[in-house]
């Protein structure tokens, strides 16, 4: 197939005056987009990158409607805009061509995580208690106070839609009313958008990994409770991946940090698979399944979760990314697919595969089959 990579890089990313210095974290490097594009050439498809931007001068829908792509690999993540992960995706489907991952409603649900976390309560999905901020001198909610109005527990303080723990420090867990006024007018001043206030879990942090897609009607409920059909021809799971926060606890709090995901990414440890037990990894699976349904995803995503200690580590959703970061060697998706046994190509070419069926496509030779015994 002709595939275009279309991602947005750091070194094109726009600058201005008083920009955070963590603005575009989220963006890839070129290391990362040649290595997918190469990754896609071994299974015998021609891909070409393309940097997601319709403005001059990289023109992306001229230079689309030139290359005539049956496939794009999209991790854009754009750079603006309440939904700007969903842009593009709009924008493909405009132009009726189709695209791995996740589609344009998912995409803009997901990035606020507000909004997920209704969606997760709303489906009796584990996440922790929150409210959101859009001035620091708000009510604060009367479940998060006790009778004194101090914070009943902890909070934990970040922005509403970034990713790659931007905001997320040693600073961002207080315990009093003060505190939790400071970070969130500190955070709506740097980066100018609602804050996300939850209860902190002090526990384990661990990520779940998935790829596939779910059959209609997947989940159901039994009594007062949900089970979740999840065959294995629909959703292969990767080992889980616990972040070894307390190695830098006496300088990042026990917390996965911006920090941690840039200066530290020579320092800090990943432990795959993560020592729990087998009950435990099936739970988180089956939670991890929930949300990539209720949430609509499609073809990748990875769920990350805290593991909370006071009650024998029961699970929590912290969050779940449609467009899981894909460095070899050190994204967490990436390590996990390693550490099942999958080389870099063979990961990038299963998001292909279960895109090209999802799509009616025919994917160009059969190395790009997804071998789910090898998961």
């Amino acid at each position: 197939m002709r595939i275009a990579v279309l991602a947005n890089l750091k070194i094109n990313a726009p600058t201005w005056d008083g920009m955070p210095a963590d603005q575009w974290d989220d963006l890839d490097d070129e290391a990362t987009i040649n290595s997918l594009v190469v990754a896609l050439e071994q299974h015998g498809h021609a891909a070409t990158f393309f940097e997601a931007s319709i403005l001059p001068p990289f023109s992306l829908v001229e230079r689309l409607l030139a290359f005539q792509p049956d496939l794009c690999f999209n991790i854009a993540e754009s750079h603006s805009g309440d939904g700007r992960e969903a842009q593009i995706p709009a924008l493909l489907e405009m132009l009726r061509i189709p695209y791995t991952g996740s589609q344009v409603m998912t995409l803009a649900l997901t990035l606020d995580k507000p909004m997920t976390k209704r969606i997760l309560h709303n489906h009796e999905l584990p996440t922790p208690e929150f409210q959101v901020f859009e001035r620091a001198d708000e009510p604060i909610d009367l479940d998060l106070v006790d009778a004194n109005g101090d914070l009943r527990f902890p909070m934990f303080v970040k922005p509403s839609r970034e990713g790659t723990s931007m905001g997320v420090s040693a600073r961002s867990i207080v315990q009093t009313v003060a505190e939790l006024r400071e970070r969130v007018a500190e955070q709506l001043a740097r980066y100018s958008q609602p804050i996300l206030c939850e209860r902190y879990i002090k526990g384990r942090e661990v990520t779940v990994g998935m790829l596939g897609n779910l059959r209609p009607n997947a989940a159901r409920r039994l009594n007062d409770q949900v089970a979740y059909d999840l065959p294995p021809e629909t959703l292969t799971f990767l080992p889980t991946l616990e972040v070894d926060t307390q190695a830098h606890a006496a300088t990042e709090a026990d917390l996965y940090t911006s920090r941690m995901k840039t200066e530290m990414v020579e320092e800090f440890k990943y432990i795959c698979p993560a020592p729990i037990s087998a009950a435990l990894e099936r739970q988180l699976q089956l939670i991890a399944g929930a949300v990539f349904k209720v949430t609509g995803c499609k073809d990748v995503a990875r769920v990350d979760f805290r593991l909370d200690e006071s009650a024998g580590y029961a699970p929590y959703v912290l969050e779940i990314n449609p467009l899981p970061g894909l460095t070899p060697g050190f994204s967490d998706l990436c390590v996990q697919a390693e550490v099942a046994g999958w080389r870099y190509d063979q990961l990038i070419n299963a998001i292909v595969e279960h895109a090209a069926r999802r799509c009616g496509l025919t994917a160009a030779t059969d190395d790009a089959k997804v071998d789910q015994a090898a998961l």
